[in-house]
């Protein structure tokens, strides 16, 4: 069944960030990212791009530290593709429904990108890039999957001093964020830093900063407190 996507009716400051994933290739978040030839479950995320108080930004959830896959780490909402949904739109529309209780009829899909690999979990993962057209209050709906929400700003993503690479244990590194008491690494860290430059936020900065990934869980800074039970406001 063909999705709806409507990239004509994405805001003027997303349209670049359109153009630039026209040829998006999975080399750009890493070649471990490349998917198998065959195999792998297939996924979807939802990456969702509103305007709220402190201009552009982008929903993250922090998966509950009980799961099972990639516990405790801060992704995109979404999971596998159930038979009965539609595609990768529909169930990125439902997961991040059941996740961060958002209204998915205040979300205007815009495009899919090419499918992303995540070796841990064997996942093939379609990345739905999305507009918040109408936003709603978000929170952590599944205290089971998702311990906290937020809407973070793009600025302070792109800021030279909230960014840093993480090594894994394994021995590969990638790109990595601090930002607002949470760490985005692995996948997300490197999906994210690629759609800063093809959309035109990436502030020029020097991966002079490499640290374990155990060093950069225990030197997140800003805690926030008992936060994940509350509301993000939908701007």
């Amino acid at each position: 069944m063909t999705e709806d996507l409507h990239p004509r009716r994405a805001p003027g400051w997303l349209r670049p960030l359109l153009d630039g994933v026209r040829d998006f290739d999975p080399m750009d978040v890493g070649a471990r990212r490349i998917p198998p030839a065959q195999g792998g479950r297939r996924a979807a995320v939802l990456v969702l791009f509103g305007h709220g108080p402190d201009g552009p930004d982008v929903l993250l959830a922090e998966r509950s530290s009980d799961l099972r896959n990639h516990a405790g780490q801060v992704a995109f909402p979404g999971g596998g593709i159930d038979p009965g949904d539609s595609g990768p739109v529909g169930a990125a529309l439902r997961e991040a429904e059941e996740e961060t209780g958002l209204d998915p009829a205040g979300v205007v899909p815009l495009t899919t990108l090419a499918d992303l690999f995540v070796p841990p979990s064997g996942y093939v993962v379609t990345p739905v890039v999305a507009h918040w057209a109408e936003p709603s209050a978000v929170h952590a709906a599944d205290p089971g999957e998702t311990a906290r929400v937020a809407r973070v700003p793009l600025a302070t993503l792109a800021d030279p001093a909230n960014r840093v690479r993480v090594r894994h244990p394994s021995g590969g590194s990638g790109p990595a964020f601090q930002v607002e008491g949470l760490l985005v690494w692995g996948f997300t860290g490197g999906l994210l830093s690629a759609l800063l430059h093809a959309g035109g936020w990436e502030v020029p900065w020097k991966a002079v900063r490499t640290l374990d990934l155990a060093e950069a869980l225990a030197a997140r800074s800003g805690a926030m407190g008992d936060d994940a039970g509350q509301e993000v406001a939908g701007g």
